[in-house]
């Protein structure tokens, strides 16, 4: 099935005789039905998996242009059942592991089929950068971690998760609808830059 974007419905999370599902979503340039897991880069925040998110406002943020192609918001149901699935909150856990996995480093949840955690704002590498010149304490920077809005993704690390998620249908997304969510991200991207700014200088 494929159409316009019509009205935003909420995060549904549901359980089928005992079992629990996810609604998902993906934005890209095409419909993907059988995401490949070793696809992307290795050095993303929870490692290389196929990423994808339970809040659909938030997919159509990431929705971006791209000239003769049309921009795609792709929805899964993905089954719980069996997998090894690793939920981080916005803390220290969270902040080491995409410190370690934005630099390439050893991924220390091999077991994990799943992750579920917050997005790292773009300008966390810059609280990283000023981390680890010393400027800031390890507490410190945590701190301004905590700056900003909150959302969340969901990485499926294996084939096993894969086979688990069921592709739904694929709606087309209007260029009128995409531009005014970039220049929501714009200002909410600035409104954090002043934030951490403050924090910076407390």
């Amino acid at each position: 099935m494929r159409g316009f974007l019509p009205g935003l419905p909420s995060l549904r999370l549901c359980r089928r005789k005992e079992t629990i599902h996810m609604v998902l979503y993906h934005t890209g340039y095409q419909e993907i039905r059988d995401p490949d897991v070793h696809y992307g880069r290795k050095n993303a925040d929870f490692g290389q998996g196929f990423y994808l998110t339970d809040d659909r406002e938030f997919a159509c943020r990431w929705a971006k242009e791209r000239k003769g192609s049309d921009t795609i918001v792709n929805t899964y149901d993905l089954s719980l059942t069996g997998l090894k699935v690793h939920r981080f909150a916005r803390d220290a856990d969270w902040f080491a592991y995409i410190f370690r996995s934005r630099r390439g480093q050893e991924d220390s949840l091999p077991e994990a089929d799943v992750i579920l955690g917050p997005i790292a704002n773009d300008t966390i590498y810059d609280t990283l950068g000023i981390m680890t010149s010393g400027l800031l304490s390890k507490e410190e920077a945590l701190k301004l971690l905590l700056v900003g809005p909150e959302y969340r993704q969901i990485a499926l690390k294996t084939e096993k998760a894969a086979a688990q998620l069921t592709w739904i249908s694929a709606e087309i997304f209007d260029i009128g609808a995409i531009r005014a969510y970039r220049r929501t991200v714009e200002e909410e991207q600035a409104a954090y830059q002043r934030q951490l700014a403050e924090a910076l200088e407390r």
